[in-house]
């Protein structure tokens, strides 16, 4: 018991000491710029030190990024998770309104994209994060549907997907974009999921 709650503690210490550098450094490089806050910089505003930073966060474009697993981890719960009779692409469309409508509601999150727009080291990083996430979407759909690994078609769900990210970061014509994308996945989906016929 002792030791479990122990456990509890550490993690928890560990989250908000995770917390706590990614929310210095993000003040950091939105007051003075990216390229202009070292590494060190960061864990001293943070009073931690270095070793502790890399030891929560491998790269200096990580700490922007540092909800990457939690993202990633959501995306594909709703596609897991969702109602019977939803189909993949109306459960992504769904997921892309609701990412939009948490950014709204997010003061200060036009400023974080426009941090990542603005830093080619993070508009990097970030081409990279979507890609893995690709990746794992597409075995997602591929298991949901019964295949053993992802065929073209779960790869083109996921990849047409994904690229509209960079697209609705501007938040104007979000909603307009996630609908015509995914109208097009939907009809593409559609037609690659109905069964040939003679």
């Amino acid at each position: 018991m002792g030791t479990h709650q122990e456990l509890g503690r550490r993690e928890r210490k560990k989250a908000q000491t995770r917390k706590l550098i990614a929310g210095t450094a993000l003040r950091l490089f939105l007051e003075r710029g990216y390229d202009n806050v070292g590494v060190r910089e960061v864990a001293q505003e943070a009073d931690v030190a270095t070793a502790t930073l890399f030891a929560h966060f491998p790269s200096k474009e990580a700490l922007v990024f540092d909800r990457d697993d939690e993202q990633e981890q959501l995306l594909l719960d709703a596609v897991r998770d969702r109602p019977d009779g939803v189909s993949v692409p109306q459960t992504l469309r769904g997921w892309f309104h609701q990412m939009v409508e948490t950014a709204r509601s997010e003061p200060g999150l036009s400023s974080f994209h426009q941090l990542i727009e603005d830093t080619p080291a993070l508009r990097e990083y970030s081409a990279g994060m979507w890609r893995r996430h690709e990746n794992a979407l597409a075995g997602i759909i591929a298991a949901d549907i019964g295949l053993p690994a992802p065929d073209t078609a779960c790869r083109l769900v996921a990849r047409t997907a994904l690229e509209i990210i960079p697209s609705i970061r501007s938040l104007d014509e979000a909603a307009q974009i996630i609908d015509v994308t995914f109208a097009f996945i939907e009809a593409g989906w559609a037609a690659t999921a109905a069964p040939a016929t003679a």
